[in-house]
């Protein structure tokens, strides 16, 4: 399901729309391995908070109290934005991804490829576009898998490894609050896929944060089907990305929790929540159906090879993986990395997984 297509965004709008709770992360899994994509360097055995007792970049908010405007510092900019606060980011990847199983039984969902890129690392490139980049100014949470996620990360970011069950979108946060310390945070869901053909990854979003003052809370949104459906906020739904003052993560717990209860309902409540549109594409990565839509538009037209897949077969639409062996046929398809499709097979909207794992997704 890919989102509307290009808009121009047509400034923040003041969010009224009606409540609705997001879905609470399911429990920890099992460890495993499995295609988490290239190479990356790895952190010690299992996964654990790795300490950066010195990693926040010298930030100027850090330690210090609250103005009447917000948390007190120089400031931060990048690509195509300008905010009045300090700003870091934090990427939310502890989640299981229940309604993505069995896929997510061998791979946490943040490391599932799309176009052949696990979605953390489409992530940790928007953020980078933006000018937001290592430890003490990106964190990544994790938990179930979450040594996958540890190796792969590596020193790109901070690691928040959250012990036993996922702490929420709240408790993650709250669990890195000594790392904020005092500075606005953009929050990004790594399973979001956004595409936007007039803008790359980064300034695409820069938006969210140009003029923020530090007060009110961010969304990023697209107009909504039904504009009045729980869940949406001022006829907008939510597409990945959020902007948080710290005066409202401040007091969240490590418990857990999700943002909607604990931030931007009662924000919206008091009339300080802006939904800012995103123009571009939004696929929402939690269900197979949509998993292969996102790997379908990051594919374009044709087909998505990797130049070290094994391809004889006839493929149309298809994104095939590094090391990848299809000779039957694939089509309106995703072949992970290492995954065969034998000479007598036709793979038709479904991903295959090694060489015995084949997860349907058409749409119902």
């Amino acid at each position: 399901m890919s989102g509307p297509g290009p808009r121009r965004p047509g400034g923040a709008r003041r969010a009224t729309g009606p409540a609705g709770p997001d879905r609470p992360a399911g429990p920890a899994g099992r460890a495993g391995t499995g295609p988490a994509g290239g190479e990356r360097p790895t952190g010690p055995d299992g996964p654990h908070d790795l300490d950066h007792r010195d990693d926040r970049g010298g930030s100027a908010a850090d330690g210090q109290p609250d103005g009447p405007g917000g948390p007190r510092g120089t400031g931060s900019s990048g690509p195509g934005w300008r905010a009045a606060v300090d700003v870091c980011a934090v990427v939310l990847a502890a989640g299981e991804g229940t309604r993505l199983r069995p896929l997510t039984e061998r791979v946490p969902k943040a490391l599932c490829p799309v176009g052949n890129v696990p979605l953390l690392d489409r992530a940790l490139t928007r953020l980078a576009g933006l000018g937001l980049t290592g430890p003490g100014r990106v964190a990544v949470n994790a938990c179930y898998l979450g040594e996958q996620v540890v190796a792969r990360v590596g020193d790109r970011a901070r690691l928040s490894v959250e012990p036993g069950a996922p702490l929420g979108t709240a408790g993650g946060l709250g669990n890195l609050r000594d790392w904020i310390a005092g500075r606005g945070v953009l929050v990004g869901n790594a399973d979001a896929y956004l595409a936007d053909p007039d803008a790359p990854p980064g300034p695409d979003v820069a938006a969210l944060l140009d003029g923020w003052d530090g007060r009110s809370v961010r969304l990023l949104g697209q107009p909504a089907d039904d504009p009045a459906a729980p869940g949406t906020f001022s006829g907008h739904r939510f597409v990945g990305f959020s902007l948080l003052p710290w005066r409202l993560v401040r007091d969240l717990p490590a418990t857990f929790g999700d943002l909607v209860r604990a931030v931007w309902r009662p924000a919206e409540a008091a009339g300080a929540l802006e939904v800012v549109p995103y123009r571009g594409v939004f696929v929402d990565t939690g269900t197979p159906a949509d998993y292969l839509a996102a790997n379908l538009h990051a594919a374009g037209d044709g087909c998505l090879v990797d130049p070290s897949a094994t391809v004889t077969g006839p493929v149309h639409r298809a994104v095939v993986g590094a090391g990848a062996s299809v000779r039957g046929a694939a089509t309106r398809a995703v072949v992970w990395p290492g995954a065969t499709v034998r000479a007598d097979e036709q793979l038709t909207d479904a991903i295959r997984v090694g060489a015995d794992l084949t997860v349907p997704a058409g749409r119902t």
